[in-house]
């Protein structure tokens, strides 16, 4: 199975050994990959809907790997047991629906457990409400697939209390530590996103709390990096 860019950058996050549980798998391809290539003894290819489901059977189906990869129909991780699967994959969905599926399902609030992320949009609420929740995010990683750049996000729940974060933080995260020109690009779309809104505001002339609420983000953003590195030399 050879991925794209972006699904190889989450299967890569996924610790060898465990088993993993795809929550909205489409055609089962990080699965396969896992399997394939000696990552997990088994995975959990799941997902919501039925069509996506029967193309996930018939790529397993062709990899011979039937009994090493559990299909099930699930929203979300309703029919996942805490006791099936040690690392956790929701990737390729929105960053609200993400955060949607992580708050109804407690037994994710597990050390032990990792959770592997790949917001399409909405990075920043992915953040927030790990970071709000107890979680902490361990790392992130970034990568070019198509002329657009994708982030993944790995966390787990915190044995500890986790430090006050500023809201610069929940939009750039992790990244500045990456280093990769992924990551920086993708910072440098966020503060243009950013400047874009902040602009629209202006000229509108409406919702002057929020248009101050992102100008401070936006010049805080690049104090923040610079922090951020001198922390990780340290």
């Amino acid at each position: 199975m050879k991925l794209s860019p972006r699904l190889k950058m989450v299967a890569d996050m996924v610790r060898p050994g465990v088993v993993a549980a795809d929550i909205g798998t489409d055609h089962a391809y990080i699965p396969i990959y896992l399997l394939q290539n000696q990552i997990c003894p088994r995975a959990i290819a799941s997902d919501l809907r039925q069509g996506p489901l029967e193309n996930a059977r018939m790529t397993i189906f062709a990899a011979g790997l039937m009994g090493e990869i559990d299909v099930r129909q699930s929203d979300g991780l309703d029919r996942i047991g805490a006791h099936e699967a040690q690392d956790i994959i929701l990737a390729g969905m929105g960053g609200n629906l993400i955060v949607d599926l992580l708050a109804r399902t407690a037994w994710l609030r597990n050390s032990e457990k990792r959770l592997l992320l790949q917001p399409m949009s909405h990075a920043e609420d992915v953040r927030q409400y790990l970071c709000d929740n107890g979680f902490k995010i361990l790392f992130e990683q970034a990568c070019f697939e198509d002329k657009r750049v994708y982030i993944a996000l790995c966390a787990c729940f915190a044995d500890a209390p986790l430090p006050c974060f500023s809201p610069a933080y929940y939009y750039i995260g992790e990244l500045p530590a990456n280093g990769t020109a992924a990551a920086e690009k993708h910072i440098k779309n966020t503060t243009g996103r950013l400047t874009k809104r902040i602009s629209a505001l202006t000229v509108a002339d409406i919702k002057p709390e929020e248009a101050a609420y992102l100008r401070a983000i936006v010049k805080e953003i690049p104090n923040h990096r610079r922090t951020r590195c001198a922390d990780e030399s340290s």
